[in-house]
């Protein structure tokens, strides 16, 4: 898409600060990071989000996300990693091209990635399940 700044990361028509890339996939450094080596990994093809993507460009996006995962591992002894997409604007979505975020983490890096979980809600898991029948 033209107007993609994704799709341009990928053609290589706009900047990046490229970590890795494979035949579908590139991987690059999120310049709005959250944590150090904040990575996004994008197919080089355009899809809006997961719902749109087809199945071989969702292969080598996460096999490069699990490359620069290991790569971050090896290499910078980082351990814990958050493995983020979203989908939708209310999922926060901001870029509508999917990616995948590589989110390094560590104790006390009062990041503001957390969930408030529901537990009262396990009563509803029959019926939530029934639902998908």
């Amino acid at each position: 898409m033209d107007d993609c700044i994704f799709c341009k990361v990928a053609a290589g028509t706009s900047p990046s600060w490229k970590v890795r890339e494979n035949e579908h996939a590139y991987a690059f450094l999120n310049i709005n990071s959250v944590s150090r080596y904040h990575t996004l990994v994008i197919p080089k093809s355009h899809y809006v989000n997961i719902f749109d993507v087809e199945p071989q460009a969702m292969q080598q996006v996460m096999a490069l996300t699990q490359e620069v995962s290991n790569l971050y591992r090896l290499k910078l002894g980082i351990e814990d990693i958050q493995i983020i997409t979203n989908a939708g604007a209310a999922a926060q979505q901001t870029v509508f091209h999917w990616h995948v975020h590589i989110v390094p983490r560590s104790h006390g890096d009062d990041l503001d990635i957390q969930w408030t979980t529901y537990p009262e809600w396990r009563g509803d898991f029959d019926a939530m399940l029934e639902s998908l029948q």
